[in-house]
């Protein structure tokens, strides 16, 4: 077993159960922030893929920079149309030539993103709706050095990663109400667009789920089925929320309606951003779905980075693996928080330092299973390229 540097220490803080507020938030695969995060990771993957079919090995590129300019539509009963188109800038740097061999870099990245929004966002009509442009310099020398040949790649910067488990019941609520009502739900309710934003407040016992759900305008023909449509909505999350919790739950949609004025969230696309909601990678989601003020948290962008050696995708990634096999594993946890810090030019399965801090149920002291969580987080480091691969296949959210 190779010696790594891991740290395991009480939690220095209530397991978030214990608190008395709670926040969580998750942005919709349709909201402009998810759309950037979404179309960035696409064309990493298309690239990845390009590379090893072409060359047999990836090369060095970051496609973490691409930005959403929102347009503006006219939506209406029945259907009504797109007024200024938005515009998707995909920015980076990308490997175009090795050896001799040239990779079309520019439309891969066009390809990967013009399949990405046709098969989140159906309503928007690519080319007419949405422009989509790129510009992917070269990367710099040195930083194709540290990316390394075969073997175990050398980390691209100083840099950290977070994690944690398990979730808590708010967490799961705010998660999995996102990840259902724009799967399951909305593939038997067309008039739910993809954008929808989902937030959590615990107090106490007392849960408050806040829904912004767009309406898709072609799909609804008055306010009567709008405001059916709202409250579907409204049942469907409350029904879900019991799965999770046995505490008092509370579930508005849309509060900033105004039927007397005839203001409601009405869409031609199904996102705001036709209606002045720019985006951008790494403004949403972390890379385990949520927004969680009440949990440490990375601001590296993970979407769109290379996987290979890129440490703000590596590393908060794996630090929530790692945080999700010791829960599973371990028994007697009740907060586990994860922190991998890499130093640049250092073998990527060979943090500065792993930190594991722990909560434990109140017959389990941290020193019983301190050994059963070294272990773990040996192993899934040392299997550190392996996540490599499930990222490039798209087995792994980053967002």
């Amino acid at each position: 077993m190779t010696e790594r540097n891991v740290r395991v220490t009480p939690l220095d803080r209530p397991a978030v159960e214990s608190q008395t507020v709670e926040i969580v938030e998750r942005k919709g695969i349709g909201h402009p922030d998810s759309l950037c995060d979404g179309i960035a990771e696409s064309v990493s993957r298309a690239l990845a893929a390009a590379y090893l079919d072409r060359v047999g090995r990836i090369l060095h590129y970051n496609t973490d920079e691409t930005q959403l300019v929102a347009g503006s539509a006219a939506p209406a009963f029945g259907g009504g149309e797109v007024l200024e188109p938005i515009y998707v800038l995909i920015v980076g740097r990308a490997t175009s030539e090795f050896e001799g061999t040239t990779i079309p870099t520019e439309p891969i990245a066009l390809r990967a993103a013009r399949q990405y929004l046709e098969a989140h966002v159906p309503e928007l009509d690519v080319g007419t709706d949405i422009v989509v442009d790129v510009k992917l310099g070269e990367g710099s020398g040195d930083l194709r050095d540290v990316f390394g040949e075969g073997g175990v790649p050398m980390a691209n910067d100083t840099s950290y990663g977070v994690g944690h488990a398990p979730l808590s019941e708010t967490e799961e609520i705010v998660l999995n109400a996102e990840r259902r009502l724009t799967g399951e739900y909305a593939a038997d309710h067309p008039e739910l667009g993809p954008d929808v934003k989902v937030m959590g407040k615990r107090e106490g016992d007392d849960i408050d789920i806040t829904v912004a759900a767009a309406m898709v305008d072609s799909s609804i023909e008055s306010v009567d089925a709008y405001a059916e449509a709202v409250e579907e909505v409204r049942e469907y999350v409350a029904e879900l929320a019991g799965e999770y919790t046995d505490r008092a739950v509370t579930i508005h949609v849309n509060t900033a309606d105004d039927y007397d004025a005839g203001s409601i969230y009405l869409t031609t696309t199904g996102t705001s951003a036709e209606q002045g909601d720019d985006g951008s990678v790494g403004r949403g989601n972390r890379a385990n779905g949520l927004i969680t003020p009440n949990r440490s948290m990375s601001m590296e962008a993970t979407s769109g980075k290379n996987p290979v050696n890129h440490i703000g995708k590596i590393y908060n990634l794996l630090s929530t693996e790692i945080a999700e096999r010791v829960v599973e594993d371990v028994a007697g946890i009740r907060d586990l928080r994860v922190r991998l810090l890499s130093q640049i030019g250092r073998p990527v399965d060979q943090p500065h330092v792993a930190d594991i801090h722990v909560s434990t149920e109140t017959d389990v002291a941290v020193a019983d299973v301190e050994d059963e969580i070294r272990a773990i987080v040996d192993r899934e480091l040392a299997d550190v390229t392996g996540l490599t691969e499930r990222v490039i296949e798209g087995d792994i959210s980053t967002f």
